[in-house]
């Protein structure tokens, strides 16, 4: 039992080669799938998700079932995608062609049907990205847009002004001194 558990059934050249084909095929698959596999899962992209990371396996690993297999076909992905994106960090040209752009579905307000078809995203989606933007509704969105990476990104209509710390210690400070000098003014003091 416990050798079997080491022995290679395949050779170490193969057991590299076929982690780096399915990585390159998923690559370009989900590149041509679209922005919306990559993070507005619905429960059909989850599935589908779920059944390619089982289908591929037997493709990574073949017959072999050893444990040496195993962690030689994580190291090769793990190498693999350690080296593409410091390639890509290094070459935006070709980081451009894997990610591709974004993609604005909401403009001035309005949505933009052409996009949001083409890339299967739905107004009752966008509602949900603005729900968990803390937007009540899309009429508080000035501009919606799919990021690359599957992201929807969102920028209310007039949108407040950034508060920092010190501001708002400054506003609480007057708030202070107002409530201490009407407490004085009552005969509380």
């Amino acid at each position: 039992m416990w050798p079997n558990m080491f022995d290679l059934d395949l050779s170490v050249a193969e057991k590299i080669l076929r982690p780096v084909i399915v990585y390159v095929f998923l690559i370009v698959g989900f590149r041509l799938a679209g922005k919306r596999e990559l993070a507005q899962l619905n429960t059909m992209d989850l599935v589908v998700l779920l059944m390619i990371a089982n289908t591929v396996q037997n493709a990574i690993i073949g017959n072999d079932n050893s444990v040496t297999g195993g962690l030689l076909g994580a190291a090769t992905l793990l190498a693999l995608n350690y080296a593409v994106v410091r390639f890509l960090f290094a070459h935006p040209r070709f980081d451009y062609l894997v990610e591709g752009e974004a993609t604005p579905l909401l403009e001035h307000g309005e949505m933009n049907r052409p996009r949001m078809q083409r890339e299967l995203v739905t107004k009752a989606e966008l509602e949900i990205a603005a729900h968990r933007q803390g937007f009540a509704s899309l009429a508080q969105v000035e501009t919606a847009v799919l990021e690359p990476s599957g992201v929807i990104s969102l920028v209310g209509r007039n949108p407040r002004p950034v508060e920092t710390l010190t501001d708002r210690l400054e506003a609480i400070s007057a708030q202070l001194v107002e409530l201490k000098a009407a407490v004085e003014s009552r005969g509380g003091g």
